[in-house]
């Protein structure tokens, strides 16, 4: 135990440095789950096939991209995505720029939790909606996402949580980051105590996100 604490005492600035930048990934890759990736949830629900707005086209195109960068291996999409990312930054390297596979990746999973959150919807909320006269956005606003609210939640923490793991890999283009960290100053400099500190603390912010995501889901949740 005496060896953790002084480990800990001894790497306290750069875990600091090493969550600020998990922090930074995780909080860009989220936005672009919810700005991007609930409302292309909400389109492939839609435009499936015998859905609100059924259109074969939108529905084909939205669903390959959810499909494959979901089952793309992470460290591959990486690499794969290295020249897109260069235009974009104008550099590979760096939290910055590691960010952006991650939210790629971010709005694939988020996107489709939505759908799937959506088609447990109960079917009479959509036949309540069509007997208001609600149109497509009314639909979705006021009775989707209102009733889907608790179970959006809950799926974004599942997201959040699925993505710290993701973060891990990008320490391979200098994201950094406690995966990173626990990998590069932890196993490979052989100090076990270190290591295994980072992973509690990586353990513990999972914890954290789960209490708190499952807390918010179950306040939204008015069944």
């Amino acid at each position: 135990m005496s060896d953790v604490l002084a480990s800990l005492a001894a790497n306290v600035d750069a875990i600091g440095v090493a969550l600020a930048e998990t922090g930074f990934m995780l909080g860009f890759s989220l936005a672009a789950a919810v700005v991007l990736g609930l409302p292309l949830g909400v389109a492939i629900f839609l435009t499936r096939p015998g859905g609100v707005r059924e259109h074969r086209a939108i529905w084909t195109v939205a669903n390959l991209y959810v499909t494959v960068v979901r089952s793309f291996p992470f460290l591959l999409l990486v690499v794969f995505l290295i020249p897109l990312t260069r235009i974009l930054y104008g550099t590979t390297f760096g939290t910055g720029a590691a960010t952006f596979p991650l939210c790629f990746v971010g709005v694939a999973i988020y996107a489709r939790l939505v759908e799937q959150i959506l088609l447990e919807v109960p079917s009479g909320v959509l036949d309540a909606a069509r007997a208001m006269g609600a149109d497509v956005r009314q639909t979705v606003v006021h009775f989707l996402l209102v009733e889907g609210r608790s179970g959006l939640v809950y799926a974004l923490t599942s997201a959040a949580i699925s993505l710290i793991s993701y973060s891990t890999v990008l320490g391979i283009v200098g994201g950094g980051g406690l995966g990173d960290f626990a990998l590069r100053f932890g196993y490979q400099e052989y100090d076990h105590a270190l290591m295994y500190s980072t992973i509690a603390i990586v353990i513990v912010c999972v914890l954290l996100l789960q209490t708190a995501g499952e807390r918010i889901s179950a306040l939204l949740d008015k069944r």
